[in-house]
């Protein structure tokens, strides 16, 4: 509903509860609504207490929380209201029917009601409905002097598909005639905001009629029986890569829809999204089908939530974290896949950890809640093996193949240009001979992670963040990963102006550039700078199936979810990466990653083989990795983390705190808020680690620092960091609270 404030304002409301009393001062009006923005309600009270929930564990109000989740079009107030009768032809805006008369504004109510009157949306923008799409990959083909197309390819590179509305009002009106010769060119296409899904053809293969084995079999009836219970529950479904999950998957959630309850599906990324939405669709024609995922147009997402909430049948929902906020309905079950991933925890502008909503949509509905991973979060395995949830497991491949044995590469004495040691060139060329293929991981972006002037000594760094820029060779761009600062190169040191450097270090663009000498032929690369064009992760992907490369380079999008049976060999170019971040969870996310990786090779019928290059052959995360052996992992990974005081024995919650560079006064009240934080942490028994700067101590030119705070219960975190916010130095810093924090940068 609208909601008047001052100045004539008009802002979209909520209406949360019903009170017969008003509970408010004497000396404070209340003001009346302005009008409804619906006529059928669109969002539950199932998904309202969701938002409850949501506003008290992260200490915010739940309209802050609406404010991020909804649809932009539900927050809308700029509606017309149009009454068209036998004697009356009538049309107002919201705005303006808060100064209609009593009589008039009753009978426009009473005719909203009876469908006589409608709320009509603002008339159609074009411009704002065309999105402007990439259809060409760096380095661009334009020339050098066409600075405007440059720019806009840059800018459509970084932010993928957007309205020609928003390009226009951002790069300035100069880009218009720009973007037109890009069009006439095939460079950008335009589309509607509607036709955003990939088309089949760009999905990978439809899975093939399957028959579930005696482990799936188990697990299904385990499944169907603790749905059935009419009580919540949570299950962790603990399977060996290859060992068939998705299929259990898919066979519960027929079970569901024969029960009359919908299901939730959710996956970590968009492309993984898209392989379940065509797995369901294959093995589950019949079911009415719905794909929902953050980086949909803004019009299909409001189009996706109103269907929903005016939707009385059961249903699935494949999509992302996001999806979790939609009012499906008879909700009778949520299956997380890889549940460990990070990528189900947002931690920027409204923080939440998905497997948190899910379980609290499930226990209201007395629902189930699915968990399924290879390489489970260390929290939820540690939940299982204490009796909170179930635990289902799946020790053995499809098929009965076996898993890939795993080597090590030590190269701590690699000399020469090449990121590969020999051995793992010679396993790549063996591959190559037999007519199989590789995926060579390397969770690195950009053809260099440094530029070293070699006059003045210096790597070249973000102005913004104080880190160094990746070289992004296919663009000819110096990168900020963190803020998207960029430059051309070549360009002058900023330092000394000397035009003489030397790259350092490998990232994808430069393996690719080296396995495609190898290999002899083009290999195929997947990271998020090949696959920003729309579309082109399918590409990539269905390309590699059908043999057109026999090698594919990417980062972690590699690891999970992909099945290519005629990979043979499995290589991570650097297996310490992130292993020794400073981070407790470093060990944890290098063997989940690793194990991952490793399962992408042997899915088929011929065997696979794993190398992993590393500097240090004696960490001990590498005898688990090696063997497989997660419980092994985790048992030791446990013991540490009892031992130094981390979850799951502790709640554990991050304050990030950050004010300008430029700001004289920021540093004395930071120094003024450690010393009150200090004092109220030891009155409630809270362990204050810091503040300390962060890891990353400047970025997009703010200077940040870090609270580690320990306790053991949540609502002792919650009280400190309201302390926080009521402290009168607090008005010159930014404060973020995170609670059980996945990034500790």
């Amino acid at each position: 509903m609208a909601i008047p404030l001052g100045r004539g304002a008009l802002r979209a409301g909520i209406l949360m509860e019903r009170l017969e009393h008003s509970d408010l001062p004497d000396d404070v009006t209340c003001k009346e609504v302005a009008w409804p923005l619906e006529t059928v309600p669109l969002l539950s009270e199932e998904i309202r207490a969701l938002a409850r929930d949501l506003a008290i564990r992260q200490g915010l109000e739940p309209g802050c929380v609406f404010g991020h989740v909804l649809p932009q079009g539900l927050r809308q107030v700029d509606l017309r209201i149009r009454w068209l009768a036998a004697d009356r032809d009538f049309s107002c805006t919201v705005k303006q029917v808060t100064k209609l008369e009593p009589d008039l504004r009753q009978a426009l109510a009473v005719a909203l009601c009876r469908g006589e009157a409608r709320l009509v949306a603002p008339g159609r923008d074009a411009a704002g409905e065309e999105l402007c799409v990439l259809r060409v990959d760096p380095p661009w083909p334009v020339r050098p002097q066409a600075a405007r197309q440059r720019e806009i390819l840059d800018y459509l590179h970084e932010r993928g598909q957007v309205s020609r509305r928003q390009l226009t009002r951002e790069l300035g009106a100069g880009s218009a005639p720009a973007l037109r010769s890009l069009l006439q060119a095939g460079f950008v296409a335009l589309r509607h905001a509607e036709a955003d899904e990939p088309a089949d053809e760009l999905l990978p293969p439809a899975p093939r009629a399957f028959e579930l084995n005696a482990d799936q079999q188990r697990a299904l009836e385990a499944l169907r029986a603790a749905l059935e219970t009419e009580r919540p529950a949570s299950v962790l479904l603990f399977g060996v890569t290859g060992s068939g999950k998705t299929a259990v998957y898919l066979e519960l959630i027929r079970h569901c829809m024969e029960q009359g309850r919908s299901v939730l599906l959710l996956a970590p990324e968009v492309a993984l999204a898209c392989k379940l939405r065509r797995d369901a669709a294959c093995v589950l024609p019949h079911v009415p089908l719905f794909f929902y995922h953050g980086y949909q147009p803004p019009a299909r997402r409001e189009e996706i939530f109103r269907r929903l909430a005016t939707r009385q049948e059961p249903c699935l929902v494949v999509g992302t974290r996001s999806a979790l906020f939609l009012p499906v309905p008879q909700l009778g079950c949520v299956i997380l896949d890889e549940e460990h991933d990070s990528s189900f925890k947002q931690d920027e502008s409204l923080p939440y950890q998905a497997k948190e909503l899910a379980w609290s949509r499930i226990a209201r509905q007395r629902g189930l809640l699915v968990l399924g991973s290879a390489t489970p979060d260390i929290k939820t395995f540690h939940a299982a093996s204490q009796g909170q949830i179930d635990l289902l497991r799946l020790p053995e491949r499809v098929g009965g193949r076996p898993l890939p044995p795993v080597e090590l590469v030590d190269t701590s004495g690699l000399a020469g240009e090449g990121l590969l040691a020999a051995r793992s060139e010679q396993a790549l060329r063996e591959v190559l001979q037999r007519g199989e293929q590789a995926v060579v991981l390397l969770n690195r972006r950009g053809y260099a992670p440094l530029l070293y002037c070699l006059d003045c000594k210096e790597t070249v760094s973000c102005p913004h963040c104080h880190i160094a820029l990746t070289y992004h060779k296919g663009r000819g761009r110096l990168v900020c990963h963190y803020c998207g600062y960029a430059v051309p190169f070549p360009s002058p040191c900023p330092q000394c102006r000397s035009m003489n450097f030397l790259p350092m270090g490998e990232g994808t663009e430069r393996l690719e550039e080296y396995l495609s000498t190898l290999a002899g032929q083009p290999v195929l690369r997947l990271d998020r700078d090949s696959t920003r064009r729309p579309g082109r992760m399918e590409e990539i992907l269905a390309a590699f199936a059908r043999h057109e490369s026999p090698i594919l380079v990417g980062t972690q999008m590699l690891s999970k979810g992909h099945h290519f049976p005629d990979v043979t060999l499995a290589i991570v170019a650097d297996g310490d990466l992130g292993l020794n971040l400073p981070d407790y969870r470093a060990a944890e996310r290098s063997f989940q990653l690793l194990v991952q990786s490793a399962g992408r090779a042997g899915r088929g019928d011929k065997p696979g083989r794993v190398l992993i290059q590393t500097r240090n052959t004696n960490h001990y995360c590498w005898q688990y990795v090696q063997s497989g052996d997660y419980e092994g992992f985790y048992a030791a990974e446990l013991a540490r983390r009892r031992q130094h005081g981390y979850p799951p024995f502790v709640r554990l919650a991050l304050l990030r705190i950050s004010f300008p560079a430029e700001d004289p006064g920021g540093a004395a009240a930071l120094g003024e808020l450690a010393r009150l934080l200090q004092t109220r942490a030891r009155e409630l028994g809270v362990r204050l680690l810091g503040p300390i700067p962060a890891p990353l101590a400047m970025l997009r030119g703010r200077r940040r620092f870090s609270c580690l705070i320990k306790s053991a219960d949540w609502q002792s975190v919650r009280a400190l960091y309201h302390e926080a916010l009521r402290q009168q130095c607090a008005s010159r810093l930014r404060l973020f609270l995170d609670l059980d924090p996945v990034n500790m940068l």
